[in-house]
């Protein structure tokens, strides 16, 4: 096995070799390059202490030093350089009371979460793969080094990134591995929120979000979002759909590209529909007033992972208006992108597309019509730059004062008017044709 190290890591694990000590690249990188993968970065493991390390190279920086990692600067790129280390007991489930620096290599990496992840390189010595990393990569598995219950309870985190993995890779979780997630999915509980956040948008953003019905069946889901375990256990008992609530919302994070906001958009766009539920003397399920309700739940689940403020805002404006119909004329469709507001188009479109292929086939082929109708429209109204929001208006504040209009709620009133009479008459948006609407008015009152 050959690994082509990039020119910079190769010069950092040779000074080192040169200097009379051992290094390698190790982990992901070396994964990622087994699988015809572009590492995103390369990681160099050594038996040089840090402060050694430092005393090799011109320019360093102390990112981690008391877990023996060091950043060597080549140029404008970093390097992390981590001494062998052995971890003491974990007292968090998450970081190691303690670190113990080791000159051996086998139990660096005996430390490591899995065994795809921990295997190094060097050109001296070729690939080093104690636990047979290679193997699991050729057989598409994820398992963990060693006892798998152990691993768990060292990192909570790394039950996430056992099926983050699986989801980035298509791979699927080793049977041992994938019953010890099951015993300690419950301790997940005392992992930061930000640090699920970033395991879950990696899950969710990669080429097989379906694994999120890993994370529910495995009971990592009812710790940090308890709603999809409400949704993958809610029927939809009617002619529209053929999967329960949870599946659907599979399906649909499946029919869109991977895209943050998409992504979330569709785990979360049917997250109201459990609590709104009703059934009608048929039997039939309706969900009236879930695309409201779920914006409202999506709010408080996004704070909860602690995600920003622009992610919240964009996720629940997508739900509110998700399963929004407006008539398919021009005038009803420029009054929609006023309502719905110009900033969720034209991901709404990709949104009601991914929600109507998730359904079964009722209707499907007339609803994707319907949808490449209304976006041909909302097209030829921004090819056109009608106005539609106040600041498109022809007439500002300034020029109702000069009417004679008083200042505040007079003035808006008046130009909410003019704007709901240009959204129907776009041609009318000209200063002389506006300010003789509203003289009119003045005259007739």
């Amino acid at each position: 096995m050959i690994i082509q190290l990039p020119g910079k890591v190769k010069y950092i694990i040779d000074t080192l070799i040169h200097a009379g000590y051992e290094a390698y690249a190790v982990g992901g990188c070396i994964r990622d390059s087994i699988l015809g993968r572009v590492p995103g970065d390369w990681d160099i493991t050594t038996s040089a202490s840090p402060w050694q390390v430092k005393q090799l190279f011109s320019k360093t920086v102390d990112t981690g030093i008391q877990h023996g990692t060091v950043t060597v600067m080549e140029g404008k790129e970093g390097f992390e350089v981590t001494t062998y280390r052995i971890d003491g007991e974990y007292e968090d489930q998450r970081h190691p009371r303690e670190v113990i620096f080791t000159s051996s290599l086998l139990e660096d990496l005996k430390r490591r979460d899995f065994t795809i992840n921990a295997m190094a390189y060097n050109e001296a010595e070729g690939l080093i793969d104690a636990f047979h990393g290679m193997e699991d990569i050729e057989k598409g598995v994820i398992r963990c080094v060693g006892n798998p219950v152990h691993r768990f309870d060292e990192d909570a985190l790394r039950m996430m990134r056992a099926v983050r993995f699986a989801a980035q890779l298509g791979f699927t979780i080793e049977e041992t591995t994938r019953t010890a997630i099951l015993k300690r999915a419950r301790s997940l509980a005392k992992i930061s929120s930000e640090r699920i956040q970033v395991e879950l948008v990696k899950l969710l953003v990669s080429e097989h979000p379906e694994e999120m019905r890993t994370v529910y069946e495995l009971g990592m889901s009812h710790v940090f979002l308890p709603e999809f375990d409400e949704m993958m256990q809610t029927p939809q008992n009617n002619r529209y759909h053929r999967h329960n609530v949870g599946e659907h919302s599979i399906l649909a994070m499946q029919n869109i590209r991977n895209d943050k906001i998409l992504r979330l958009t569709m785990l979360l766009h049917d997250v109201g529909k459990p609590v709104c539920k009703t059934v009608d003397e048929n039997g039939i399920y309706h969900f009236y007033g879930h695309p409201a309700e779920g914006a409202k739940m999506a709010k408080t689940i996004l704070r909860r992972l602690k995600f920003d403020n622009d992610t919240v805002r964009r996720v629940t404006n997508l739900i509110a208006w998700h399963d929004d119909r407006p008539s398919l004329r021009e005038a009803s469709v420029r009054r929609a992108i006023h309502r719905v507001g110009l900033e969720q188009y034209p991901a709404l479109f990709e949104v009601k597309r991914a929600d109507a292929l998730a359904k079964n086939n009722y209707r499907r082929k007339e609803k994707l019509e319907l949808i490449d109708l209304y976006e041909s429209l909302y097209q030829e109204i921004m090819e056109k730059n009608q106005c539609l929001t106040l600041k498109d208006l022809a007439v500002n504040g300034t020029d109702m004062l000069e009417l004679g209009l008083e200042r505040g709620k007079e003035i808006g009133m008046a130009l909410n008017r003019l704007l709901m009479h240009v959204l129907e008459c776009p041609e009318d948006n000209n200063r002389e044709i506006l300010m003789n609407l509203v003289k009119t008015e003045q005259k007739s009152e």
